[in-house]
């Protein structure tokens, strides 16, 4: 297992920064916390109520790396990773080659900013990016252009991923990155396990009641696919696009511009 490590921020790809803003910002709030541009995409970064934050890449500088925009082009706009920070990455990516996930990508020369990732065939069907921040967060100023936040800022309180094996997430999420177990149960879509890290951020892993269920047919034959993103504290009534659903939540259908579908819980 890996000491001290904590689910930091998920991550989703478009092909532009501002593509992303109407829901996240206008809809959700998110306040501007950084942006920046290097080899293969540029990131920016927004803020929710509760800490947790959405990280939009866009591809910037394709001749020096062209990673994002394979992905956009075989995939189009979507989720793409989520960031598990730790203390000590060096110690981490052995206690991962030891479990038998060997890490990708491996970058130690920043000495703001260590990173390395876990290959979404072994990771349950997303990439996992493993970081070591030694300098905390990177603050810049709102770009010219950046909208007028939504009236109320929401709380991003789950990041919800579909798999098929979730006994292999659990020993992933729950064994190797130290998620702590806080629910698990069974609803239409079939089983669930609620995890936990000591800051604001939680995933819940969810696989398919049946191999007929709509639910696997959605996974396919990946080992597993971002279903949402759940945040609470705005409601959707008379949002654009926002589909009521039973339970009195609403549903945003992922977009033309996100490939994201986010879920607002009742406030």
């Amino acid at each position: 297992m890996i000491e001290a490590v904590d689910l930091d921020h998920v991550a989703i790809a478009v092909e532009r920064w501002g593509e992303a803003w109407p829901r996240l910002v206008g809809v959700l709030g998110g306040r501007w916390m950084s942006g920046g541009q290097g080899p293969g995409f540029a990131p920016c970064q927004l803020g929710f109520a509760n800490g947790m934050r959405v990280e939009v890449l866009e591809p910037h500088q394709l001749e020096s790396n062209d990673f994002l925009r394979r992905f956009l082009d075989r995939n189009g706009p979507g989720p793409h990773h989520m960031t598990f920070k730790v203390n000590d990455i060096e110690a981490a990516l052995a206690a991962a080659s030891a479990s038998g996930y060997e890490p990708i990508n491996v970058d130690l020369r920043d000495r703001y900013w260590k990173e390395a990732f876990l290959h979404p065939k072994a990771s349950s069907g997303v990439v996992v990016q493993l970081a070591q921040s030694i300098e905390g967060y990177w603050e810049t100023p709102a770009p010219e252009g950046f909208p007028a936040r939504g009236p109320v800022m929401a709380s991003l309180v789950r990041v919800v991923h579909a798999v098929a094996d979730l006994d292999g997430a659990v020993a992933l999420f729950a064994g190797l990155l130290q998620g702590a177990e806080v629910g698990r149960g069974t609803d239409e879509s079939g089983r669930w396990v609620d995890l936990a890290w000591p800051g604001p951020g939680r995933l819940r892993l969810v696989t398919p009641a049946s191999p007929a269920s709509p639910l696997a047919t959605w996974i396919g034959d990946r080992p597993g696919r971002m279903h949402h993103i759940a945040f609470s504290g705005v409601s959707g009534a008379g949002v654009e696009g926002a589909v009521e659903l039973a339970d009195g939540s609403y549903e945003l259908p992922p977009d033309a511009a996100t490939g994201t579908r986010l879920l607002l819980l009742n406030p």
